[in-house]
């Protein structure tokens, strides 16, 4: 997954599971970096407009950070489900988390069409 889909994922999730914004120490545990390297990706991303950074405050996704990161959710879902019910996998929310920008939305649609039910789609339950 590129770092930048990485990131505004693990923002989507964290923010979905609290009230934003979110601090670099929670979306770097969520993405297995260090907190200078999570700080200095997020800094990156206000660049691109996807998200507010405060430092000693955190991050916040923009309406354009949020509607990119809603459709990695969907494929991350997906895939955490696909790893964690078919295949078994032991680390199925991070091997998702890596993945989850580099599958097309359509396939991920297509997996789902063809799963027996339907992944939850609650943010982070997975």
């Amino acid at each position: 997954m590129s770092g930048t889909a990485q990131y505004l994922l693990a923002l989507y999730i964290a923010e979905q599971r609290g009230s934003p914004p979110v601090s670099s120490g929670e979306v770097a545990d969520l993405v297995d970096r260090s907190q200078a390297t999570a700080t200095q990706m997020l800094q990156d991303l206000e660049t691109g407009g996807v998200l507010t950074y405060e430092p000693y405050e955190g991050a916040t996704l923009t309406d354009a950070g949020r509607a990119r990161a809603a459709d990695l959710h969907e494929t991350y879902v997906t895939l955490s489900w696909f790893f964690r019910s078919v295949l078994d996998l032991e680390a199925y929310e991070s091997e998702a988390m890596e993945m989850a920008g580099l599958i097309d939305p359509a396939v991920a649609e297509r997996l789902t069409e063809l799963l027996p039910y339907e992944p939850d789609p609650t943010p982070g339950d997975d």
